[in-house]
């Protein structure tokens, strides 16, 4: 019987059922800066032929799994605006189990975590009163890379290309681009 009438629903429906994955890759921009670009995709070849292209278009490589990777770390940051009570902050930070209190030049004060300590030291930061203007598990470079102007220029040319891609969700880059040259590019 089942010859006759064909494969069942589950069988029939399989290819309308897509599968996207999480894929991670690496390799080196203008100025031999460090990039990791986390993608979610569901056709692999695609994705790195894309992602490929963008680094070959932009004056960059892409590397081997590992060639970058040992550059950053990942980390849970919570990050308060400019203004923001920093003793309170450094306070509730300690009391919360955080790593590191930075405070900007800019008036900012990053607050830095484990990612598996983050959800509770940011609930610990809201239940002291702090709202934080962004917090999220990220990568940090471990070591800058400083870039020139026309370095730099390349650079964000890269990223941009990179991060207008469908399949991409992040951009990582250990480029330590002063603030001159950053106003200069947004100008």
């Amino acid at each position: 019987l089942q010859q006759q009438v064909g494969p069942g629903p589950r069988r029939r429906n399989r290819h309308l059922q897509v599968q996207r994955r999480g894929i991670r890759y690496e390799g080196y921009g203008p100025g031999g800066t460090a990039i990791m670009v986390d993608c979610m995709t569901d056709n692999r070849n695609r994705t790195a032929s894309e992602v490929r292209h963008a680094f070959t278009k932009h004056g960059g490589n892409l590397g081997t799994d590992g060639s970058v990777a040992y550059l950053f770390e990942k980390k849970g940051i919570i990050s308060y605006a400019p203004g923001a009570d920093e003793d309170a902050i450094m306070e509730a930070a300690l009391e919360a189990g955080a790593d590191d209190v930075v405070a900007n030049d800019d008036g900012s004060i990053d607050v830095y975590t484990t990612p598996e300590d983050f959800s509770d030291v940011n609930q610990a930061m809201q239940d002291a009163g702090l709202k934080a203007d962004h917090a999220e598990v990220s990568f940090e470079a471990s070591t800058k890379a400083e870039m020139d102007q026309e370095g730099a220029e390349k650079l964000m040319r890269l990223v941009d290309a990179l991060e207008d891609l469908d399949d991409v969700q992040e951009v990582y880059s250990n480029a330590d681009i002063s603030e001159e040259i950053m106003e200069s590019l947004d100008a």
